[in-house]
């Protein structure tokens, strides 16, 4: 049968560490030493469907973390297996544990990555839209990006196993090329080659052991390799109808960043203008109480004066020669 090796897809945004969180978080903590400064800030509790979004998306991160994990584990075990005369059952039960674990997760993954877009809605321009679009879009390229790397470490290990069998089968002294093995392979029928294969040395049945076994292990290969190829497709397909959008998250991302930062920078210069216009407002009082004190004066002195001297005029009349 043919393989078709899935390329990675080099556009696709690395957001393990959801900077897009962790921008919120700076953006909640300058809110909060702006508060330190005396501003109040009105800072609305948590809609409670957004929390329930976002401890949604912590739980698949959570799951992609074992998916990782478990591809880490799976790509040892590639690497051994080909190293090895012959596998032991523990380590070929462990390998199919990881495999198991990596499809289920990943099949999890997509359903749940579905029921969240569901949850996006229509209002492209609601700050809800872009930030849930923008989580969805980031784990959906995460784990296309983890399937690819998958899908690429098996392939290679099935190129691996059918080199194997090759030079296995130089050792019981038939010599074959890649092209009859791959055509050997796609008509699933190992006895191709092993009918009538004299089998005399006891270096001979070892190397028929592990060409039996190399088989057996392309043809899981070509089973997980085509399941992966199907989810693949049908996680390429949530990922595309999100086409617009990929475009535009750096954008949506810069633009709010800009605009926290421009309301930071806001409520800093309203900070400074209030100051300002206290300081304004006290200089201003005391300039009118100057004012009145001035006038008053003006008033006061000149009226005591005429006063004494209307006093002192009236004195000399009243006297008789």
């Amino acid at each position: 049968m043919d393989i078709q090796i899935l390329t990675s897809y080099g556009h696709l945004i690395d957001f393990a560490n959801n900077k897009y969180y962790h921008q919120a978080v700076q953006a909640n903590q300058d809110d909060e030493e702006l508060d330190d400064k005396g501003i109040e800030i009105s800072i609305e509790e948590p809609v409670p469907f957004m929390e329930d979004f976002f401890n949604q998306v912590e739980h698949i991160e959570g799951e992609l973390d074992t998916i990782e994990d478990n591809l880490a584990q799976v790509a040892k075990a590639y690497s051994d297996f080909i190293t090895m005369p012959k596998v032991t059952e523990d380590k070929r039960e462990s390998l199919e544990k990881n495999m198991e674990s990596i499809k289920i997760k990943a099949k999890r993954i997509r359903s749940q990555l579905k029921g969240l877009e569901a949850t996006i809605g229509q209002d492209d321009h609601s700050a809800e839209f872009r930030i849930k679009q923008t989580q969805v879009t980031a784990l959906s390229n995460r784990l296309v990006s983890l399937m690819s790397d998958y899908n690429t470490m098996q392939v290679e290990h099935r190129e691996k196993c059918k080199a194997r069998i090759v030079r296995q089968l130089e050792i019981t002294g038939k010599t074959t090329t890649d092209d009859e093995v791959e055509e050997m392979l796609e008509q699933g029928d190992l006895n191709v080659f092993t009918d009538g294969m004299m089998i005399d040395s006891k270096e001979a049945k070892k190397a028929l052991e592990a060409i039996e076994q190399r088989y057996d292990d392309i043809m899981k290969l070509e089973k997980s390799i085509k399941e992966l190829h199907d989810m693949f497709l049908d996680m390429a397909m949530l990922v595309e109808s999100q086409g617009e959008m990929l475009d535009n998250i750096e954008h949506n991302t810069l633009s709010t960043v800009d605009y926290v930062q421009r309301a930071t920078t806001d409520l800093s210069k309203a900070h400074t203008y209030q100051t300002a216009a206290r300081k304004k407002l006290i200089c201003i009082i005391v300039l009118v109480i100057i004012l009145l004190i001035i006038i008053t004066v003006a008033i006061v002195v000149p009226t005591v004066n005429n006063s004494s001297n209307n006093s002192g005029n009236s004195n000399p009349s009243t006297q008789s020669p």
